[in-house]
């Protein structure tokens, strides 16, 4: 990519709207087409003909808030055009608005607004999300992914990144710890069960399964976001001893099999196994009440 797109593209989506330096290919490619006009303007293109962008970031789409704006798309129309990829003459790949182009098909639109772009992959990629994360209300973990793939698919760096969606290095690095959280704590934050607050106190935490006690405590007892961070201050001035000597690597079934163990029990599960097959299971608890837990969930 050229310095000038880059930089174009490091202005947001805004300058990406009006980048003068896309354009459409030669009109005659794409004769029988009346309906399209010139890039910069809004068009009417027909809904059959727009495929689903492959780099949508939002894979959770509510359907009561579709609902809602369908019946308004069908009293007011649709106000914010989609933006699309011309592939073909008759064919367009969606960049931005998805939301938009479901809640437009349950009102019955045979036709949409929309800007045309042109975009390579990566382009597409960029586009996609920086308009889901300026736009469109993600929850964290969602974002912590899409700022994720920008890094892994873009090749950006975090202050790269941070440029690209109007956000300071330390707010992405927030973000992207979150990923680095046990799977039951990041689906809490995902589904809403625990906040921002409550999520950034855990990472505090090194060791997961003390991570994974405070947060059944959040879940069980309704733990402050400031509990949480005492909570966590005082596990930090008790460090976990370290073995002196290091176990044998686990196989990836084996590992697997121990971080679902983990996962279903909310604490750290070791499983070992030697040469012939043989093993154990150790499942520790830090409290009578946390034993009585996992007992329940083992039905004794």
């Amino acid at each position: 990519m050229s310095a000038e797109k880059r930089n174009a593209l490091g202005r947001g989506l805004s300058a990406l709207l009006n980048d003068s330096v896309n354009v459409l290919p030669n009109k005659n490619e794409y004769a029988g087409s009346p309906e399209v006009s010139s890039m910069g303007s809004v068009n009417e293109i027909r809904i059959a003909e727009i495929e689903v962008n492959p780099f949508q970031p939002r894979t959770d789409f509510d359907a009561d808030s579709l609902a809602e704006l369908a019946d308004s798309i069908k009293v007011q129309g649709l106000i914010q055009p989609i933006t699309v990829r011309r592939v073909s003459a008759h064919r367009y790949q969606l960049i931005s608005g998805e939301r938009r182009l479901r809640a437009s098909k349950l009102a019955g639109l045979t036709t949409i607004p929309a800007y045309i772009r042109t975009a390579n992959d990566q382009q597409m990629l960029e586009m996609a999300l920086i308009e889901n994360i300026q736009r469109e209300n993600l929850n964290a973990i969602e974002v912590a992914l899409s700022f994720q793939r920008m890094i892994d698919e873009c090749n950006l760096k975090q202050e790269e990144l941070g440029e690209r969606v109007s956000k300071n290095r330390s707010t992405v690095t927030n973000y992207l710890r979150l990923l680095k959280l046990p799977p039951t704590i990041q689906a809490s934050i995902r589904d809403g069960q625990i906040s921002m607050g409550h999520a950034r106190a855990l990472i505090t935490i090194n060791d997961s399964t003390k991570q994974l006690y405070i947060h059944k405590l959040i879940t069980k007892d309704g733990l402050s976001v400031r509990k949480v961070e005492e909570l966590a201050r005082d596990l930090q001035r008790s460090p976990v001893k370290k073995e002196g000597k290091q176990p044998e690597p686990l196989s990836f079934q084996v590992q697997k099999i121990q971080d679902d163990l983990a996962s279903k029990f909310s604490t750290k599960v070791k499983l070992k196994l030697n040469s012939q097959g043989k093993g154990s299971i150790e499942i520790p608890f830090l409290s009578e009440d946390d034993l009585s837990r996992i007992l329940e969930m083992l039905d004794w």
